[in-house]
């Protein structure tokens, strides 16, 4: 089973707001947080640093945003912003826009209520490692019912890091709607610690860890409310598809979009009358305070031609800060 949420991710259109770096849990070696967002109170919507609340707005609709997934750190740390954000949400695109939180603690049943009256869809809990296997009859099993009767989806998700069966029992019992178990990875901030614990990566993967995916496949993998999101995924995907829907969202009628969602167009340093002397319809270009951007086919033919003396086709990401990927010369 594949959850409304993980069905909106693997579209590409769930927006990742980041509302705070810090979390109680200390001691959980495989946190993947890098160094700009630990213990830190910015919030980022994807990759943007938000500065106002119109930047989260702005930033949904650059993607146009089917949902929006809420994370840190430790979101219910910070329920003030985390509430008001979801209301800010919820306000602009209506009911039907899903929203999901991660947490790593149980928060009680006030919590639960507030996120609920603020418009959180769905809520997944990360239950302390060292507490696998024994969570029945703890405040883990209690706020599962809890956040249900607060009218929210209860579920898990946690790391790969190994199988464990009592996940399973929580969804026959009808506790947990589904458990999603992302594959065990090592990022810029965890791949130290998570060495010394004597993991290593799968031999020709970026992120990837060895070992634990085909136990978990074998003992968790048949039930039909658990989904096994792999690290390929994440990154051919849904980032991949996010990056997609910006493209076409953001686009002039010149930019062509690629097939790993960034754009491509040409830019020179000619006087727009010269473009408009060629016969290049205004859709096909936009003028900027130093140069012209151009559709890259219509510059390539030019420069060709000689009739531009010079130009570049230029690749970038659709993101607000407009990164660019490759700049090619023509001459």
């Amino acid at each position: 089973m594949i959850s409304k949420g993980c069905e909106q991710c693997a579209k590409g259109g769930k927006m990742v707001l980041f509302v705070y770096g810090y979390c109680d849990q200390r001691d959980c070696f495989y946190c993947p947080l890098g160094e700009n967002r630990k213990n830190v109170t910015d919030v980022y919507a994807n990759e943007r640093l938000v500065e106002s609340d119109g930047d989260v707005i702005e930033e949904a609709h650059r993607m146009d945003a089917l949902g929006t997934s809420i994370t840190g750190g430790e979101p219910q740390e910070a329920m003030a912003k985390t509430t008001r954000y979801l209301e800010l949400l919820k306000d602009e695109f209506g009911a039907e826009h899903h929203t999901h939180l991660y947490t790593g603690i149980t928060g009680g049943r006030e919590n639960m209520r507030r996120l609920s009256e603020a418009g959180l869809d769905e809520i997944r809990f990360h239950p302390p490692y060292e507490l696998w296997g024994e969570l029945h009859g703890t405040e883990w099993e209690e706020i599962l019912y809890i956040a249900r009767e607060e009218g929210l989806t209860p579920a898990f998700e946690i790391p790969g890091i190994r199988a464990e069966e009592e996940f399973l029992e929580f969804l026959d019992e009808g506790a947990a709607e589904f458990c999603n178990v992302n594959e065990f990875e090592m990022s810029d901030g965890n791949y130290r610690r998570m060495q010394e614990q004597g993991y290593e990566l799968q031999e020709g993967h970026m992120s990837a860890v060895e070992g634990s995916k085909s136990e978990i496949l074998e003992s968790m993998g048949d039930h039909e409310r658990v989904y096994f999101c792999t690290s390929v995924f994440k990154d051919a995907a849904q980032h991949r598809n996010r990056l997609k829907r910006m493209a076409r969202t953001i686009r002039r009628p010149f930019d062509e979009v690629t097939d790993d969602g960034t754009l491509v167009y040409g830019k020179t340093w000619v006087s727009p009358g010269t473009l408009d002397a060629l016969g290049v319809p205004e859709d096909f270009y936009t003028v900027k305070p130093d140069h012209v951007e151009v559709a890259w086919w219509l510059l390539e033919e030019m420069v060709d031609e000689g009739d531009v003396p010079e130009g570049e086709l230029v690749e970038q990401y659709p993101t607000a800060d407009g990164t660019v990927v490759e700049r090619t010369p023509l001459a």
